[in-house]
């Protein structure tokens, strides 16, 4: 599963930037899935529902099909690496997107947002690529506006063809637009 990480502290934009990024990556004719990571714990489903009472009865995994979705639940090992789980869901895809997830292996890359006065996880974290703001920051690695979506999105698939090694899926599919530089901004 070809996977990239987008992090950040909690307010810092990481769903809204996830969203653009599958808007923009989708719009171009990619398989793009998402996956949203919380340490949190709280049920996926509600209790009373009728798939609810399928898992505590013992349902392993448990489904619930509509007309337009279907949902399918199966317990958590937490010893066991979930990404290899969910592998076969993703397989057609040629990016995944995870929304979160700092401590699993994988590029990653960080929103940040200056008003909010935390400092970059990408000033403690050596797994993060690059940040994505449109505030001033100087760090030892890229530093990309937010705005521009369309270079984001190509900066993104670099990141994920260079993970790949190089063979990937999307390499002939064209980028939106020809702004895929490196931000100026960038410390060295």
């Amino acid at each position: 599963m070809n996977t990239l990480h987008i992090v950040g502290r909690k307010n810092h934009g990481k769903t809204t930037l996830v969203v653009a990024l599958l808007a923009e990556l989708t719009g171009r004719g990619l398989r793009v899935g998402s996956i949203k990571h919380t340490s949190h714990l709280y049920d996926l489903d509600a209790p009373g529902t009728d798939s609810y009472r399928h898992r505590q009865a013992g349902a392993a995994p448990a489904a619930i099909v509509t007309g337009a979705l279907i949902g399918v639940v199966f317990p958590r090992d937490p010893e066991a690496d979930f990404y290899r789980r969910l592998e076969p869901l993703y397989a057609e895809c040629d990016l995944v997107l995870v929304e979160g997830h700092l401590d699993h292996p994988g590029p990653k890359i960080e929103v940040w947002r200056g008003s909010l006065g935390t400092a970059p996880l990408a000033a403690e974290h050596r797994g993060i690529l690059a940040v994505v703001t449109d505030d001033p920051l100087a760090l030892a690695v890229p530093i990309w506006p937010r705005a521009d979506v369309p270079a984001l999105a190509n900066r993104t698939l670099a990141i994920a063809r260079g993970c790949a090694g190089g063979a990937t899926p999307y390499r002939d599919l064209p980028a939106a637009g020809a702004s895929g530089s490196t931000s100026s901004k960038t410390r060295t």
